[in-house]
């Protein structure tokens, strides 16, 4: 049988937790991530975003950005950047945001913290600001790397402690499970079968 030609997917994102997202997810599902842009902020990608929607009439293109609380659903936010999505383009909206995708891998993100599975919440699209509650898990880790990098130290007036975003990073790269993850996210499982149609319809 003919080998299959690689599906290259090019992506845009908010930031670089949302590009090791981005690339784990695309490999997953069976395509090669290609150039990922933005980067820089949800503002820059929404001003960016008709541009890649364009681009993505001629190749595959996976955009992901947080729902947060801009909107009441997913569906109100696609409508306000996109009202009409090109062929080849993957619109994905996490609910509320990145982060609730890999804390729905209840048990590998347990582990890489080093805390008990069951203060790991089972509905992680619910929560109002998941990466508080990931960095909440990481203040109680029986490892002290992770409640010192992750955590804010008091009175910094910061969200996040240094570290907080390049163990998200390597945590999505080596051991956040999409196939678990998807059992309790349902925006993210949207997210894995628009791009396995793309991967589809690309390679076919």
């Amino acid at each position: 049988m003919p080998e299959h030609t690689p599906v290259i997917i090019t992506a845009a994102v908010e930031g670089i937790v949302d590009e090791a997202v981005a690339r784990r997810l695309i490999t997953f599902a069976g395509g090669v991530t290609g150039t990922i842009y933005g980067k820089n902020g949800k503002a820059s990608l929404r001003k960016q975003v008709t541009g890649y929607n364009n681009a993505a009439r001629q190749r595959p293109w996976l955009t992901l950005v947080d729902l947060d609380h801009d909107f009441d659903c997913a569906p109100l936010l696609q409508e306000d950047w996109l009202p009409h999505v090109a062929n080849l383009m993957c619109l994905r909206i996490a609910v509320h945001e990145v982060e609730a995708w890999l804390l729905a891998d209840r048990n590998g993100i347990a582990k890489f913290l080093s805390v008990s599975q069951v203060l790991v919440p089972h509905h992680p699209e619910t929560l109002e600001n998941p990466k508080k509650t990931l960095v909440d898990l990481a203040k109680q880790s029986g490892r002290r790397v992770i409640r010192e990098g992750m955590a804010p130290r008091e009175g910094s007036g910061r969200e996040v402690g240094p570290t907080y975003s390049s163990r998200l990073i390597e945590f999505a790269q080596r051991v956040w499970s999409p196939e678990e993850a998807t059992n309790t996210s349902d925006s993210l499982r949207r997210c894995v079968e628009c791009l396995r149609r793309l991967v589809e319809d690309a390679g076919g």
